[in-house]
């Protein structure tokens, strides 16, 4: 038997919904973590709790820590969840009256949703994919860099740009350095050297993207420099690839607009050794 998904919890009770007077919803005054949910547990989820803490101290959240795992056992205690789903965390200030002001007496909303998922070894995994450089320019904010803040309307015009031509867009700030992908980090190999960029004034610092710097790129001996990127260091590339928590990580074949098919030498070792981490759970979960 199978679980009919999507299910929502607000503040732990299942179909209920968010007030119009939530701050969430008037400003995105919140942030919010996606996970992945495989087999029973969510792989990484120390470090996805670690920077909702972390975003909640930007935005001066107060998080009940305790709170927030209850309701989220409440959903993984559920039987017959699919062993591949997606667990989505958002976390707004609560409700509070109209104006930017801050509530006085400050009661946080929890919104937990599970989601159908699909296997890590997908054929984007295997076979790699294509991606498009937006046209969009991200904005610089030093503030709200890093974390994930619920205001995506940058990255909602950014995947405007196309259909299903590709699977992901790059996106470059308004000084012409890459920063990421709509939904992911990305990284470029040169010379055996991983390069992925400087998130100080804009983007979102993903949880697969510190795995990869701080475990994988160290096992296997592959120096990291976090840097600005121009876009003539990303045509000179040797591999790109693509990061996320959800998928993992997926070999980028063709940039549009180079026509350049790139290879996956390093990106396959660096997917093995993930593959291997998770699995043997080695990685702190």
């Amino acid at each position: 038997m199978s679980l009919d998904l999507p299910i929502i919890s607000v503040n732990g009770i299942e179909g209920a919904s968010v007030s119009p007077l939530d701050r969430g919803f008037a400003y995105g005054d919140g942030m919010f973590e996606t996970c992945r949910y495989e087999n029973g547990r969510i792989p990484l989820w120390s470090y996805h709790l670690e920077r909702l803490l972390y975003s909640a101290d930007r935005l001066k959240i107060k998080i009940n820590e305790l709170q927030l795992q209850h309701y989220l056992n409440q959903i993984l205690q559920r039987p017959c969840i699919p062993n591949n789903a997606v667990i989505k965390v958002q976390i707004t200030r609560g409700v509070g009256g109209r104006g930017y002001r801050l509530p006085v007496d400050e009661s946080p909303t929890y919104c937990i949703g599970l989601f159908s998922g699909d296997s890590l070894d997908s054929d984007a995994f295997r076979k790699g994919v294509d991606v498009r450089v937006c046209d969009l320019r991200l904005s610089k904010n030093p503030l709200l860099a890093g974390i994930k803040h619920l205001n995506r309307l940058e990255h909602i015009l950014a995947r405007a740009e196309w259909q299903g031509e590709f699977a992901e867009g790059l996106l470059f700030d308004v000084d012409d350095y890459l920063v990421e992908a709509t939904v992911s980090n990305v990284f470029i190999i040169k010379d055996r050297e991983l390069l992925t960029p400087d998130l100080s004034f804009s983007g979102v610092a993903g949880v697969m993207r510190r795995v990869i710097i701080e475990i994988i790129a160290p096992r296997l001996n592959l120096p990291v420099n976090v840097k600005k990127i121009s876009i003539k260091e990303l045509t000179v590339a040797d591999e790109l690839f693509l990061s996320n928590s959800v998928f993992g990580v997926w070999p980028v074949n063709n940039i549009d607009g180079f026509s350049k098919h790139l290879t996956h030498e390093i990106t396959h070792q660096i997917q093995k050794t993930l593959i291997e981490l998770l699995y043997a759970e080695k990685i702190s979960f």
